[in-house]
């Protein structure tokens, strides 16, 4: 029998439908729609903590106090795999070759090092044994060790590459270490032996004489911080002669030239006449572009080579981590970089994890701190804000910023000049080029913007912070 079923479900009657569909339905309605959403916005908290300075000249110039500069700096080298040498020039950041300009000579001393490698744990110099090399780190970290006040062994100082364990050698024909120095990381060195150095030094006399000549000279009265010293008497009786005395200026000031961030905008003519009910099609594109260029402040800020922070923190305020991870002893030696007043932390958000992760493996809770409306955490009171623009390198290491911010305070401050023509927002501008003969509408998009550091140890930075687990 072919007798078919209409209680079975599936039938053709009761597929039917017996009122109006939604997806017809929809033919008639009016569909709610949001703005266009942009996943690359962030928080950019650098931009909104940074208190900004209006430079009407285009420049901002940063005068100091005269100050010394000694050789201090640090040492980069020539790395092809695992093989590492000499770049000559850079031998003049050792204190005492800092004024010695024959390349030549330089290149043989630079001839003479010897790569050596160390695992951790295993001794470099020890206190006490003849100070017979010169020693510059390439790779990896060293612990500066000392006695302290009751006899026991301190960690007084942690190394990392392009440092160097002294340049006595140079300088001097016998001495001891007054330190020892211990590999805590897989450590490549170069090594120059004091024999090696001295066979340079006996076929080069002006290299002799320098060397010889080297620390010579009166030594300038200083301050604590480098500056040229202001002669002050207190504590005195009767009616001694007093001292005389002006504040020397830096003759050479560095000057901040404002930066910019442009791009063109580019919007049909039809695009805007026909579509642009209920929104506005070139202002939705145009705050996109503005969002596009404030990430591009903020990440110039932080890693442009001439202004950014990472670049221009001064080398005496760069700090290494004791173990790698940002441990709380870390961020301690942070605050001890800019202990005048430290405004705030800026780290990558993948730092601000690790940060938790050494915390809570000691037990430790920071409390969160309130700002505007946002529960952020912190360490002894001090907000750790994140940014994305802190890059992380390919060994997952990254760096964490200390800032201290403000002119009052000789902070860090913004840079930017409002009133500029066409100004869309603060420094920013947006200014019509014209149609082109497709009817393509044009915009040129600007940012202005520059950051300086007023005086050195407004920024401190943790460098080399593995964020790995």
């Amino acid at each position: 029998m072919t007798i078919a079923d209409e209680s079975l479900p599936g039938s053709a009657e009761e597929s039917q439908n017996s009122s109006l569909t939604t997806s017809a339905a929809r033919n008639l309605a009016t569909t709610t729609k949001t703005p266009p959403q942009m996943q690359g916005i962030t928080s950019r908290w650098l931009l909104r903590l940074l208190p900004w300075v209006q430079v009407s000249g285009g420049t901002y110039r940063v005068n100091r106090r005269l100050t010394y500069t000694l050789g201090d700096g640090r040492i980069d080298f020539d790395i092809n795999g695992s093989d590492v040498s000499i770049i000559p020039e850079e031998l003049r950041e050792l204190p005492a070759l800092r004024e010695f300009t024959d390349t030549e000579v330089l290149a043989a001393l630079g001839r003479r090092f010897t790569q050596h490698e160390y695992g951790p744990g295993e001794l470099i110099a020890e206190a006490g044994d003849a100070h017979d090399r010169l020693v510059l780190i390439a790779h990896g970290r060293v612990d500066r060790i000392g006695t302290g006040k009751y006899g026991e062994s301190a960690v007084l100082e942690a190394l990392a590459g392009g440092d160097h364990l002294g340049d006595g050698p140079l300088t001097t024909a016998d001495g001891t270490w007054q330190f020892s120095y211990r590999a805590v990381t897989r450590v490549t060195v170069l090594v120059l032996a004091r024999s090696a150095a001295q066979e340079v030094i006996e076929r080069s006399p002006g290299l002799g004489e320098h060397l010889a000549s080297a620390g010579e000279g009166a030594a300038l009265p200083t301050n604590d911080s480098g500056e040229s010293a202001v002669a002050v008497t207190s504590g005195h009786h009767g009616e001694p002669s007093l001292p005389g005395t002006f504040v020397d200026y830096d003759p050479a000031p560095r000057e901040y030239e404002l930066s910019v961030a442009q791009t063109v905008l580019r919007a049909h003519s039809r695009v805007g006449d026909l579509y642009s009910d209920p929104m506005n099609q070139v202002e939705e594109q145009l705050k996109l572009t503005i969002q596009a260029l404030r990430e591009r402040q903020e990440h110039e800020l932080v890693n442009n080579r001439e202004f950014g922070l990472l670049h221009n923190a001064d080398l005496k305020q760069r700090i290494h981590t004791r173990s790698g991870p940002p441990t709380p002893d870390d961020l301690d030696d942070l605050l001890a970089t800019v202990w005048k007043d430290p405004g705030f932390l800026l780290a990558h958000p993948q730092t601000i994890a690790a940060i938790g992760r050494e915390c809570s493996a000691r037990g430790l809770y920071p409390t969160a701190v309130d700002f505007m409306g946002h529960s952020l955490p912190s360490w002894r009171g001090v907000p750790i804000f994140p940014c994305n623009k802190i890059p992380v390198s390919k060994e997952r290491t990254s760096s964490i910023l200390l800032l201290r911010t403000g002119e009052e305070k000789q902070g860090v401050v913004g840079l930017h000049q409002t009133g500029i023509p066409d100004e869309y927002e603060p420094s920013l501008s947006v200014r019509y080029m014209g149609i082109d003969d497709r009817a393509v509408l044009k915009y040129l998009v600007s940012a202005y913007y520059s950051a300086a550091i007023l005086v050195p140890d407004a920024v401190g930075v943790l460098e080399d912070v593995q964020v790995g687990h």
